[in-house]
């Protein structure tokens, strides 16, 4: 969202959060509330890749409604003049805690926690999910193929596939911190200092008359860099003419060749063959085309020696998990905590912190729990004070080497890709009794419903 006009943040939002917001401003209903950002349980991830706060934070600060849109506004004729004065006027002034970038979180947890006057934490609320879905999903894809690589690299691929310009962007921003090697999509590798990576296009070698003289050109035009798509017209022809060009050429080093389609296992067995044997054994083979983690795998299993993928559709869309049942709700307002008790929608009242555990190097478990002294490590971090940024974030790179630690300490269990028994947080004790006096108060005895499923 950085390459944006900033102006226009205030209006990612939906109709109802301005209508709430007018009726809370008439009846001067304006005191601190608390909102928490949670992501609720799914049989498709035991975990979660933390991602999106940077942009957040950046929308947030950036927050603004501009003179044409308190005209677009105004000419709906849902909204008074006074109430369109305030928005004008409007600066997001609060209190943002949130789990860091790079950090495995679970489904049950306070990810985010606004405290903010109750009109500006309910306005930003649209802004808030939709900044954070997208790279929460796209990170936690890219972690299941890091779990899956071993020590093979991965590059993203998926700008021309994914839904949007800014959605490309947040997608190879996501996968590089949590453990790809980089990205074909040069906007973000100038926004975010990604390294950046890519090859030729069938339609390159298509122009030419030859295969042949098409990697000839490439080939001298980076001779340092250069992989070359073999499978254009014959998997195998494609890569003798590629050792052969590099032959001629006299070159000391060869970077690879990718294959894209065939019998991908056999295929890069011949190469790796041919290619060892013309003294080539630098040469890596990348492989692109419909891949995922259960790809990756099984290619891997069956004894292909890949050495890189190009990752594209399936991680920049989350294939498998294409959205987040996640929830932006009011858990206190005026100091009194708030629950809301819908059927398989209930939520954790009062300001709360997650509390993190180990052993043996190991998450253990994560107890959310009210806000209290503990020697247990906290997620939750202030990153911003009365609508300022706190400290100044850490770069894409930093966020990366935090991950792989962080990745290091998830349970070897729940980095297998076959789990799909969500790792749901314990709720702490306080919250406990602050749930059942809840409960007592507003349900009948013969309510058997559970609390927060």
């Amino acid at each position: 969202m950085k390459y944006f006009d900033t102006n226009g943040f205030a209006m990612v939002t939906d109709l109802y959060e301005l209508t709430m917001a007018q009726v809370y401003f008439q009846k001067n209903m304006n005191k601190e509330a608390v909102f928490d950002f949670y992501i609720r349980p799914t049989q498709k991830r035991p975990y979660f890749v933390m991602a999106g706060v940077e942009e957040l934070v950046f929308g947030i600060k950036n927050f603004r409604f501009t003179s044409q849109s308190i005209a677009y506004l105004r000419s709906l004729g849902k909204f008074d003049d006074a109430f369109l004065g305030y928005l004008e006027n409007f600066r997001f002034s609060g209190d943002i805690w949130a789990v860091e970038e790079g950090e495995i979180v679970f489904a049950n947890e306070p990810l985010v926690k606004v405290q903010a006057p109750l009109i500006e934490a309910q306005i930003i609320e649209t802004l808030l999910i939709n900044t954070l879905q997208l790279p929460i999903l796209v990170a936690t894809k890219a972690a299941r193929c890091v779990s899956v690589a071993g020590d093979t690299k991965l590059v993203d691929f998926g700008l021309r596939r994914a839904h949007g310009i800014d959605a490309g962007v947040k997608a190879a921003r996501s996968a590089y911190i949590a453990g790809f090697l980089g990205t074909s999509n040069i906007l973000a590798g100038e926004l975010y200092n990604i390294p950046v990576f890519g090859t030729m296009a069938h339609s390159f070698v298509m122009v030419y008359k030859s295969e042949k003289e098409a990697f000839e050109d490439f080939v001298a035009a980076y001779p340092d860099n250069a992989i070359l798509l073999v499978d254009t017209y014959d998997s195998i022809e494609g890569i003798k003419n590629a050792i052969e060009v590099v032959r001629s050429k006299g070159l000391k080093h060869f970077k690879g060749i990718r294959l894209d389609s065939g019998d991908i296992v056999e295929l890069a067995k011949q190469a790796r063959e041919m290619l060892d044997s013309a003294g080539l054994r630098d040469a890596i083979i990348l492989v692109s085309g419909g891949l995922d983690e259960y790809k990756i795998e099984e290619l891997l299993t069956q004894g292909a020696p890949i050495d890189a993928w190009g990752v594209g559709t399936k991680l920049v869309v989350s294939d498998d998990l294409p959205y987040l049942d996640c929830a932006y709700k009011l858990v206190q307002y005026d100091s009194e905590p708030k629950m809301k008790f819908s059927p398989h929608k209930s939520t954790f009242p009062g300001n709360k912190q997650i509390y993190r555990y180990y052993k043996d190097g190991f998450i253990e478990k994560d107890v959310v729990e009210l806000q209290k002294n503990s020697t247990a490590h906290t997620l939750l971090q202030q990153v911003m004070y009365r609508g300022e940024v706190c400290n100044a974030l850490p770069t894409a790179a930093k966020i990366r080497e935090k991950f792989f630690k962080n990745f290091a300490a998830l349970p070897p269990f729940l980095r297998n890709i076959r789990t799909n028994e969500p790792f749901l947080p314990e709720i702490g004790e306080n919250l406990q009794r602050l749930m059942e006096r809840f409960y007592i108060k507003f349900t009948t005895p013969s309510d058997t419903r559970t609390f927060f499923h």
